[in-house]
């Protein structure tokens, strides 16, 4: 198997069966107990049965729990050596850390989320959503709460290298959007969970009037994954802060550097020239003093 045994059971999560569920939060909560555990002790913790487990096994790609129970062990060692070089001893963020811990835990998390989103990442995917913007006429890029984050900030770099691209925090502005688009157009929607109905959405209606769609999404398998033509998975795994979207915005602003400077290669003459202009419209000292005399009135007499 490819990948880290932890980020797919994490992007499975919400696919499962309740029991299967159990059993990968059972893994997730305590990894190194299950890789010293027999199918028997699991089956245990989990609450369920054997038979359960096994199920649980093959819904996430194992043949059975002996080859399951390798691939963590190897994942579970991966990630102790990375802690241990880190200099930290446990991985989750707590009410008592002090500043010092907080710091060296984030870095930790965000390093990681870098780490396994490169490895995990489809590039075919990324190459072909880089194509589409590089020759489409227009791009919609939709993004609802934290996400917008992300979204914003695909929309802004494309633009600097010459890109037509629309994006707004309002979702209603999305759907609008959305239902203008045309075979030939691109449009792209960012959500972590997959989940978020207004940027599902606005694809869908996107998809409907044959613009290529794309998601960048930590649940490939979630809803958005239904309305995209292509998935790009990011991995993250979120602490117990989760309201502050940390390792999430991580990754959804990795990929999005990835699209970024794919597409800026594709279209390197056009880029280049776009990033001279746009510098020089925000530098160039003329263009506001300008503006400022505009705005002044004219002294009385």
């Amino acid at each position: 198997m490819t990948g880290d045994v932890l980020v797919r059971l994490r992007r499975a999560l919400p696919t499962l069966r309740p029991a299967e569920a159990r059993v990968a939060q059972t893994v997730l909560d305590d990894p190194n107990t299950v890789v010293a555990s027999t199918i028997t002790e699991l089956a245990g913790h989990a609450d369920t049965s054997q038979a359960t487990v096994v199920r649980f096994c093959r819904a996430v790609g194992y043949a059975g729990y002996p080859e399951f129970r390798i691939d963590l062990a190897q994942a579970t060692s991966r990630r102790e050596v990375e802690m241990e070089r880190s200099g930290i001893a446990e991985g989750e963020i707590n009410q008592t850390d002090d500043i010092e811990a907080v710091v060296s835990k984030i870095a930790f998390h965000e390093a990681r989320t870098i780490e396994e989103t490169a490895r995990m990442i489809d590039t075919d995917a990324i190459e072909r959503v880089a194509t589409a913007i590089s020759e489409a006429k227009r791009v919609d890029v939709y993004g609802v709460g934290s996400s917008n984050l992300a979204a914003s900030d695909l929309a802004m770099k494309l633009q600097r290298i010459g890109v037509f691209v629309f994006s707004s925090p309002d979702p209603h502005q999305q759907l609008a959007s959305s239902a203008l688009l045309e075979p030939g157009h691109v449009a792209i929607g960012v959500s972590h969970s997959g989940q978020t109905r207004e940027t599902n959405q606005a694809l869908e209606i996107a998809r409907k009037r044959g613009a290529l769609t794309a998601a960048i999404t930590n649940f490939p398998d979630a809803a958005i994954g239904m309305v995209s033509d292509v998935v790009l998975a990011t991995t993250a795994r979120e602490t117990k802060f989760r309201v502050g979207a940390m390792s999430s915005r991580i990754a959804q602003l990795t990929v999005v550097d990835y699209l970024f400077v794919r597409v800026a290669q594709r279209t390197y003459e056009r880029s280049s020239a776009a990033i001279r202009a746009t510098y020089e419209a925000v530098r160039d000292p003329q263009l506001h003093q300008v503006s400022s005399t505009k705005m002044e009135r004219p002294t009385a007499v």
